[in-house]
């Protein structure tokens, strides 16, 4: 009861001060925010946005999630949370239909969920996407098929069969290349790395030995390309193998400077971990996100709020950023 009529209190609060204003004075909440892996580089740079709401709001908000990324042991996270009686939990679900029956679990003890990189989640408030994933996977595949001259034998990787916003990517990089390259020719696509750089790596190494013309890679994980560049780097293949894909710099900065990885896009994590843990406080309290709402972080300042696929909404973002070379040292992340 306690909480309930606190929520309408901050509900008076919000329309007074705006959203900037209404994150600052609230109660303290217990929030968990849980990735698909923990202690790569990409949930890292999450977690600082986790601590950094923490520190901002005073809600006890903390990340974890599973040693390696394997949706059985995710679940396993989400059920112990639960049973600690959280007021919120922010997933990145590795696989989000494996999570449903959980997922669900929690709402009906009143946890508010979020989810983020799931737009197919049916038990969820909302879903949050950085931007739209299939034009995203395109603008990749855009910069890839220009890299390879419109033409060769190109391939896509994925971290998981499983993870929606990897095979939105793929699909959408596939679907530009079929409208726009005629000469350029996909093989063996989603390949499986399971956010890991060393199964890209070898998964990149079987790609060369079978098809020593290939000409393009594009990776979905953080980690693939990193892998696929040390791949191409150990063949000596810079200067004729194009690779493009989702990463950081932190991930994949010394690639892009050999000239094994030509270019990356992103959205940043941290700022993705802020605004999760936003929209799960406004959850607790009852309050809802609209479109054109300006949620106070970069590339989340007027979003776009559609139905999904169940009774929660996604919001839509566009915060993407585009890296090689040339501006990599603008992002010293």
């Amino acid at each position: 009861m306690k909480k309930k009529v606190i929520g309408v209190m901050l509900s008076v609060v919000a329309l007074t001060l705006g959203i900037a204003g209404y994150v600052a004075a609230q109660n303290s909440y217990d929030m968990v925010t849980i990735v698909k892996i923990t202690g790569i580089n990409w949930f890292n740079r999450m977690e600082e946005g986790v601590t950094q709401f923490a520190a901002d709001t005073g809600n006890n908000a903390t990340q974890t999630g599973p040693a390696q990324a394997d949706a059985a042991q995710q679940l396993r996270v989400i059920q112990d949370t639960i049973a600690r009686g959280v007021d919120a939990i922010a997933v990145v679900p590795f696989d989000p239909a494996t999570l449903e029956p959980v997922l669900k679990e929690a709402m009906d003890r009143g946890i508010a969920v979020v989810t983020h990189e799931a737009a197919s989640q049916v038990n969820t408030s909302y879903d949050i996407e950085a931007f739209n994933n299939e034009d995203f996977g395109g603008q990749l595949n855009e910069r890839l098929a220009t890299c390879m001259g419109g033409e060769g034998k190109w391939t896509v990787f994925v971290g998981s069969l499983g993870s929606q916003t990897h095979n939105q990517w793929a699909d959408g990089g596939i679907a530009n290349a079929e409208a726009n390259y005629p000469g350029l020719e996909l093989v063996d696509a989603k390949q499986e790395t399971f956010d890991d750089a060393d199964q890209a790596y070898e998964r990149a190494k079987e790609i060369i030995a079978k098809y020593p013309d290939i000409k393009g890679f594009q990776g979905s994980a953080s980690t693939d390309v990193a892998g696929i560049g040390r791949a191409i780097e150990e063949a000596g293949l810079q200067d004729s193998v194009c690779v493009y894909g989702t990463s950081l710099p932190s991930i994949a900065g010394q690639f892009i400077e050999t000239g094994a990885v030509d270019g990356i896009g992103f959205w940043d994590p941290k700022d993705a971990g802020i605004v999760m843990n936003k929209v799960a406080q406004m959850v607790i309290e009852g309050q809802e996100v609209t479109d054109g709402m300006d949620l106070g972080v970069p590339g989340y300042n007027a979003v776009s709020v559609i139905d999904g696929a169940g009774a929660g909404k996604i919001i839509y973002g566009e915060a993407y950023v585009f890296v090689d070379a040339a501006n990599l040292a603008d992002y010293p992340f």
